[in-house]
C-alpha cells in the first residue's frame, strides 16, 4: 500500500505518554507548558492530550505538512519537554505518524 509523502499533504500524529502510577498529575503538568508553546508553531492545527482507559494520556496532534512537524520535532517546547518528563514514564512514548484518507463527508472523514 502506498502511502502519500507530499509535504503539503497533513499529517496527523498520536503520541503516548505512559506514566507511572504516582506520577500521572506531574506528567500532565509537565505536558501543560509544551501544549501552549506548541499552539504557537507554525503548522499546528490540533495538539491536545486525551486520557486513555489503560492510564495513558494521548496527545493528538495535526499538522500542515511534514515539514512543520519536523521543524516542531526540533523546538524548543520539546526539547524542553524531554527533560521534565525524566523519570516519570513507566516507558517510553510511543510516536505513530499517520497520513489522513478522506472518505465521506469532508468534514467528518479527515480531522
Amino acid at each position: 500500500m502506498a502511502v502519500m509523502s507530499d509535504a503539503t499533504v497533513p499529517v496527523i500524529v498520536t503520541a503516548y505518554f505512559f506514566p507511572r502510577p504516582d506520577a500521572r498529575d506531574q506528567v500532565i503538568a509537565a505536558l501543560e507548558p509544551a501544549i501552549a508553546g506548541v499552539h504557537q508553531e507554525d503548522g499546528c492545527e490540533l495538539y491536545a492530550i486525551h486520557d486513555a482507559p489503560d492510564g495513558s494520556i494521548v496527545m493528538l496532534e495535526k499538522w500542515t505538512s511534514v515539514e512543520l512537524l519536523d521543524a516542531h520535532g526540533q523546538g524548543e517546547p520539546v526539547r524542553r519537554l524531554g527533560p521534565a518528563l525524566e523519570g516519570l514514564l513507566e516507558r517510553p512514548v510511543e510516536v505513530t505518524r499517520l497520513v489522513p484518507r478522506p472518505v465521506g463527508d469532508p468534514d467528518k472523514g479527515a480531522l
